[in-house]
């Protein structure tokens, strides 16, 4: 294993220049795809293929290890490959697909595993080569060594804000962020008492289709007033994925940490309080 593998994202020239490797696999993760494939690529439909799961009637949870296991040894994907994620790349909302495919493989142990800077569409703007068909692979074992460092489960998220020094992030709307608006996996309007708001969208520039550097992502946790052991949420944990990604593996900031659950799951409960949300 090499320091490249470490990389948690590549660019088109680079990834053109690594089609050959045979440890590397290129999984697109479009929501539907558009457009043909990078050469080689498979292809996992993120929300249909199962990246996620409903569990009590919350959305967008982390599936069970064993689930995991069998979804990515399924398409091919074994302990020794390096898997290079690929969303459309068109917004940060795109990009969520592959950070939160991401943020999955890193909470199996698997660390060989990069994001697509631009995704899709850098590919495409560059004149790199598409094909119009997805490839497969047989089979293979993979066997996940879970860590929990990287998810904030409920209670986690439960006393960071009953102690109130924990750093969390809102990474949805301003005016979800407000009250002023809701997402239909909410019950109610609102958001996490003590919360900041850094929209997701500027982690990432849609113009340029790309991540900001590092010291821009760095500048933005300042201001807002987050750094080690952040805690990103948003209404399921898909939005949030794009802010934990840009904290945690481009800015590298210590402990950041995603809540799954987020909005769906915590206003599930009408005793557990909500901020600029409905009256008392």
């Amino acid at each position: 294993m090499t320091t490249e593998f470490q990389r948690p994202l590549v660019d088109s020239a680079w990834l053109k220049g690594a089609l050959n490797r045979p440890d590397l696999v290129i999984l697109d993760v479009r929501t539907p795809p558009s457009g043909g494939f990078i050469p080689g690529s498979i292809h996992s439909d993120y929300a249909k293929a199962g990246w996620r799961a409903t569990v009590d009637g919350v959305p967008g949870l982390l599936p069970e290890t064993a689930v995991l296991e069998g979804l990515i040894g399924g398409m091919g994907i074994g302990n020794g490959d390096h898997v290079v994620l690929v969303a459309s790349g068109l917004s940060a909302a795109d990009m969520g697909n592959a950070t939160r495919v991401y943020w999955t493989f890193k909470t199996l142990g698997h660390d060989r595993v990069s994001v697509l800077d631009g995704g899709f569409a850098a590919w495409s703007d560059a004149g790199h080569p598409v094909v119009t068909a997805a490839a497969t692979r047989p089979a293979a074992t993979f066997t996940a060594a879970p860590r929990e460092d990287l998810r904030a489960p409920l209670p986690v998220v439960a006393a960071a804000v009953a102690g109130g020094s924990v750093p969390l992030l809102d990474s949805r709307s301003a005016e979800q962020f407000e009250g002023k608006a809701k997402s239909p996996q909410a019950r109610v309007p609102g958001t996490l008492p003590g919360a900041v708001l850094i929209e997701n969208g500027a982690f990432y520039s849609a113009a340029e289709k790309r991540f900001l550097p590092a010291d821009a992502v760095k500048a933005l946790a300042d201001r807002a007033g987050t750094g080690n052991a952040t805690i990103t949420f948003c209404n399921t944990g898909h939005l949030a994925s794009v802010s934990w990604f840009a904290l945690s593996e481009v800015a590298g900031i210590d402990g950041v940490r995603l809540y799954d659950g987020s909005m769906s799951e915590w206003t599930a409960d009408p005793a557990r309080p909500v901020k600029n949300g409905p009256a008392a």
